[in-house]
């Protein structure tokens, strides 16, 4: 009989990297009874000037045949079996191991001239990647902050993989000019350990799901509209249905925000004011939405001449659009009501690890007190390890597609299919 997955975690906030690695390394041991095949890494921003020494020390105390992992503004792990900390502006060092009997492990880095182009087929993608789409694998990726071409990496997996779970964030440990975040060892590569840039990740296929959850933490307000007119993402006319007759008729996105804000309460008028953002319908064929349907970008300008408006994402004829508030209240009623769901629609399924990818403008200086989001978590699914990272921006799905965010948390769920 095979042997289930087996996940650890462990977190210390000691002051001395040394002396971090030898606790999590001790905290690791206590609980796992087998040789682990893989390691997951995040090293505060503290550490930054030490992170070249990271990788070395971990080998010295304990065998992973493979590790990844990056710098973050703040660090998540458990300090106790039952205790969760995320960890802003201190110290801190969270490992993650797993053993992975019936699951495939395939690593790899990315430079991002190495990006095949955008018209290449899904052959190209799967040779950069070296695993068959018929494995159906699924992906944990870490990025340097300053790489480019993130983006096109996603739309590059998604289009090779469509079947795929993709998560990860970009790493925000600052380290000499802001570079030099990422951390990965692999013995089937003499090139590792690396301390550098890029994207690096592994390719899990087998035995193994990941389910996500995505909160990014904005409630809708007013309605639905559709976009008649725009080019790139400016946003010139939307479609708006009559009060009377229902008909659609267009009208400048500005005037119709105008009429919207209106329509609020004084302290959504005023939250308006530095907390407004577009969501985009994830799933162009669903007709009742709900928090979880909308991809969240930023409202960068507007233009009064013409009444458009100037959105984070690129924009097309025909797809719905509706504007969306975020504040702390709203950013934990929005990750409570997803949390519910996944709890209702898994309650068959036996969750085993989480990773949580957290936006650096989430925790304490949004919700005003500390380990908000990772507490909320365990509240609705207890008793599995937890790990993860403050970062720059957050890989997780919308509808059937991959985006990278902002001000989110994503969770990733492992368990067993």
């Amino acid at each position: 009989m095979t042997k289930p997955m087996q996940w650890a975690n462990a977190l210390s906030t000691r002051p001395s990297l040394e002396a971090a690695v030898s606790e999590v390394v001790a905290g690791i041991k206590e609980s796992f009874t087998d040789n682990p095949d893989l390691g997951i890494v995040f090293l505060s921003a503290a550490f930054a000037s030490d992170y070249s020494r990271l990788v070395p020390l971990l080998l010295e105390k304990i065998s992973l045949p493979l590790l990844i992992g990056c710098g973050g503004g703040g660090i998540i792990g458990m300090k106790e079996p039952d205790q969760v900390l995320e960890v802003e502006g201190t110290p801190a060092l969270s490992l993650m191991v797993a053993r992975l009997p019936d699951v495939e492990i395939q690593a790899f880095r990315i430079d991002s001239d190495r990006l095949p182009d955008s018209d290449s087929p899904p052959q190209k993608w799967t040779e950069l990647i070296k695993v068959a789409p018929e494995k159906n694998p699924h992906f944990l990726l870490l990025s340097d902050p300053m790489a480019t071409g993130i983006n096109d990496l996603l739309e590059g997996l998604d289009f090779a993989y469509p079947q795929s779970v993709k998560i990860g964030g970009l790493a925000s440990g600052g380290g000499m000019m802001n570079q030099g975040n990422l951390f990965f060892y692999d013995k089937n590569q003499p090139s590792s350990p690396l301390y550098g840039q890029g994207t690096i990740g592994v390719a899990l296929s087998g035995n193994i799901q990941i389910d996500t959850i995505v909160a990014q933490g904005c409630r809708p307000i007013g309605q639905p509209y559709q976009v008649s007119q725009g080019e790139r993402n400016i946003i010139t006319e939307i479609l708006v249905p009559d009060d009377q007759s229902g008909e659609l008729h267009p009208i400048a996105p500005l005037e119709a925000l105008r009429n919207l804000i209106q329509t609020l309460s004084k302290k959504d008028q005023e939250l308006a004011q530095n907390s407004l953002f577009v969501g985009l319908v994830g799933d162009e064929f669903k007709l009742a939405l709900q928090s979880g349907d909308f991809l969240i970008r930023n409202l960068l300008g507007v233009d009064p001449r013409y009444g458009a408006i100037a959105i984070g994402d690129r924009v097309r004829p025909g797809q719905r659009i509706q504007f969306h508030l975020r504040d702390a209240q709203t950013s934990a009623e929005d990750l409570d009501f997803l949390l519910k769901k996944y709890q209702t629609n898994s309650k068959t399924k036996v969750p085993q690890a989480t990773l949580l990818f957290s936006c650096l403008g989430r925790g304490n200086s949004l919700y005003q007190v500390p380990n908000f989001d990772s507490e909320l978590f365990r509240d609705h699914v207890p008793d599995i390890p937890l790990a993860g990272f403050f970062c720059n921006g957050e890989i997780g799905p919308v509808g059937k597609r991959t985006f990278l965010h902002g001000y989110t948390s994503v969770f990733a769920v492992f368990r067993s299919l």
